[in-house]
């Protein structure tokens, strides 16, 4: 090798084994190398056994689905890049034509729109259900019924099911369903922390771990989590089919992240409290909802269930004020700023029009604003909220 190129491409140097570190080495590949044929002909990379291509996954990547999988109380772990990346591969790796899929009325709205659009035109038809009423679900499984969505607390409005009564519902039908009927839920609000999505009996627990996992609201991922051998498979193959890769950088965010989640989750939960229920005290409010508030949709079960909850809070204003005066609030605000997502260090607030995203009737007639609090201090965080009101 007389050419400098080859000579860099091709340098024998091999560091020496034994450096230890806190974090993980960042691998990041899209081929991988095999020491013979044989080994490129053997290996397989569903089981994890070896490395294939970068796709397949590579030390960082397995280090990660590892950890979730512990996080979550599950055994294995496929991870995708985003959050809704992970609950389109539940619906791809488990349902064909004819088939036919039930979701709570509250769920994530980006769930329903996937329902809506891609799905039926894949000929595979959805029904909402009430997640509050277990008897409702109980009435729309069909023998076409092949997933049913769960989802704690429901999206923008916070009401917590009671899951094991949901579950059993289904649970109870599947004598009646040849292909069986398999129950996945969003626990991206729970994060492994609040309660243990498995003890209630579901099947798949799906994440957005751009939420709390991340904790720095600068990375997209989500996961994938079940017990079942066999419905791991299925994620994997379908996994592998859609390409569904993730960046060595994004993995070692998350990595990093997660040593700090349960401090965070701790942290924001207290402080959502403090400001949930301060809020309920003004004038200007008609409700706030959280499931740790008593009076709150859930609420029972959210105590019996879990141990924690997470950073968000939704209030409905008093009838008498216009959208156009609940935007004025919203814009009033000075550190909770307009913004999608949440579990980041900064707060954050988004005013909804929940009758218009909600199939079933909706109890209240005022506007909503959904608020998730962030690291800031909570006396400057209820200043913040208090000189918004005066606004109104």
């Amino acid at each position: 090798m007389s050419d400098s190129s080859t000579q860099l491409i091709h340098h024998p140097y091999v560091p020496p084994a034994g450096f230890g570190a806190i974090p993980p080495g960042v691998y990041k590949a899209s081929t991988v190398i095999f020491p013979s044929v044989a080994a490129l002909r053997s290996r397989d990379w569903r089981h994890k056994t070896g490395y294939t291509y970068g796709l397949s996954g590579t030390p960082t990547t397995f280090i990660l689905e590892e950890r979730i999988a512990t996080l979550e109380g599950g055994q294995f772990c496929t991870l995708v890049p985003s959050g809704l990346a992970a609950v389109s591969l539940v619906g791809m790796a488990l349902l064909k034509s004819g088939d036919e899929m039930l979701i709570p009325d509250n769920v994530y709205g980006p769930n329903k729109v996937l329902a809506q659009h891609e799905l039926a035109a894949w000929g595979i038809t959805h029904r909402f259900y009430n997640p509050m009423d277990p008897a409702d679900l109980a009435a729309k499984l069909s023998p076409q019924t092949r997933l049913v969505w769960l989802e704690a607390p429901g999206s923008i409005t916070l009401e917590f099911p009671d899951l094991p009564a949901l579950v059993a519902v289904v649970k109870a039908c599947q004598h009646a369903h040849p292909d069986g009927i398999v129950t996945a839920l969003d626990n991206t609000w729970g994060a492994g922390i609040a309660f243990n999505a498995f003890k209630s009996g579901t099947d798949i627990s799906v994440q957005a771990l751009t939420k709390y996992p991340s904790g720095g609201a600068d990375v997209l991922m989500g996961s994938v989590v079940t017990n079942s051998e066999a419905l791991h498979g299925l994620v994997r193959l379908c996994h592998m089919r859609v390409g569904h890769g993730v960046g060595g950088n994004d993995v070692e965010l998350v990595l990093r992240g997660l040593h700090s989640i349960g401090l965070r989750y701790a942290a924001q939960d207290s402080a959502t409290r403090a400001l949930a229920a301060w809020m309920q005290a003004q004038p200007q409010v008609a409700a706030v909802l959280h499931p740790a508030l008593e009076g709150s949709p859930g609420h029972a079960t959210w105590k019996r269930d879990c141990s924690a909850a997470a950073c968000l809070f939704s209030a409905v204003f008093k009838p008498g004020f216009t959208q156009a005066q609940i935007d004025g609030f919203c814009d009033s605000l000075k550190l909770f700023k307009l913004g999608y997502s949440w579990a980041g260090p900064m707060s954050l607030c988004a005013p909804y029009d929940v009758p218009h995203i909600r199939t079933m009737p909706w109890p209240h007639q005022g506007g909503l604003v959904r608020f998730s609090v962030g690291l800031e201090a909570v006396a400057d965080l209820q200043a913040d909220l208090a000189q918004a009101l005066a606004s109104l």
